[in-house]
């Protein structure tokens, strides 16, 4: 019997998501809106794509959570977009209400499910889902790092004139622009990523991949990123429902690691059939901790505001 997976919101991450994920044949999907036919109309398109493409997932377009009762995974992109000039954290108040009202009705109707957060601003939103949904903390996470470490090794890459598969690198911290990439673990082919590059021009590329988002919006000028993110999200499951033991950066809940408690923060994770099966703990320089320490304190403030 196949997996399914409910993503929340048919926009354009949650749309894109729902095709990679059939794509790949991860599972049944269902996809829900509170727009009317919207959902409908792309869940038939994806359906009928099945023969062309090859893959035999059922897809379905719904308005009624009943439709996803007893998902297996569930991936939360409900909420209102970014816009030119606005920060993820200007979308505070705007998606909370979205979020608590789906994890209120994801918990109701699958309440074993394993909950991922895309909904921006990243952190405070998974803390909300994980508060209101009141699943054990392995079974809630936030898709975030996977997503600004591919932005980072694209950047390396371009920049370097390599290959991005021999890009290593992480981004720890907060989704936004306390965002954290470790120069300590970044290599290309093995190599130290300061043999390659000069520091100034490394800082360069930090200080782009953390308005990595920013840059996307402001192109666009109508909506924000869902290529990459849906991208990301898709290696998350496919990780979690094939049972791969994959390192990949997520947001977190922490109670202690790094020095940090009660907070979702980004940090190197374990994914396997369970969710969350480990955190793993690295050494950073002094500089690179505190600058996970302060993102974690900007997370905090935006958590204070929810009250979550």
């Amino acid at each position: 019997m196949r997996k399914k997976i409910t993503v929340v919101g048919a926009g354009n991450v949650g749309a894109t998501l729902a095709h990679r994920l059939a794509d790949k044949q991860l599972a049944d999907i269902v996809l829900i809106d509170i727009l009317e036919g919207v959902p409908q109309g792309k869940g038939l398109d994806l359906l009928q794509s099945g023969p062309i493409e090859g893959y035999d997932v059922q897809v379905k377009g719904t308005n009624d959570y009943a439709d996803t009762a007893k998902s297996d995974l569930v991936v939360l992109t409900a909420g209102f977009p970014r816009k030119p000039g606005m920060s993820r954290d200007d979308l505070l108040k705007a998606n909370f209400d979205v979020v608590k009202g789906t994890t209120e009705q994801v918990a109701k109707y699958s309440p074993d499910c394993i909950l991922i957060v895309v909904t921006n601003p990243l952190d405070a939103m998974a803390q909300t889902a994980y508060r209101v949904s009141g699943f054990p903390k392995n079974r809630v996470m936030g898709m975030a790092g996977i997503l600004d470490t591919a932005r980072y090794r694209t950047f390396l890459a371009e920049a370097l004139n390599v290959s991005v598969k021999d890009v290593q690198g992480l981004v720890l911290g907060g989704h936004g622009d306390t965002m954290v990439p470790v120069p300590s673990y970044t290599t290309v082919a093995g190599i130290p990523i300061l043999d390659l590059m000069s520091k100034e021009q490394l800082n360069k590329i930090i200080a782009r991949t953390a308005k990595g988002g920013g840059e996307i919006v402001n192109l666009l000028k109508t909506g924000s990123a869902y290529y990459a993110p849906s991208a990301a999200v898709t290696e998350m499951v496919d990780a979690i429902f094939n049972d791969r033991k994959k390192i990949l950066p997520c947001a977190a809940y922490l109670e202690g690691e790094y020095g940090i408690r009660g907070l979702f923060v980004g940090v190197p994770c374990k994914l396997g059939a369970r969710g969350i099966e480990q955190i793993i703990e690295i050494k950073l320089t002094p500089e690179e901790d505190a600058a996970l320490k302060k993102s974690a304190a900007a997370v905090k403030e935006l958590v204070d505001i929810v009250g979550m």
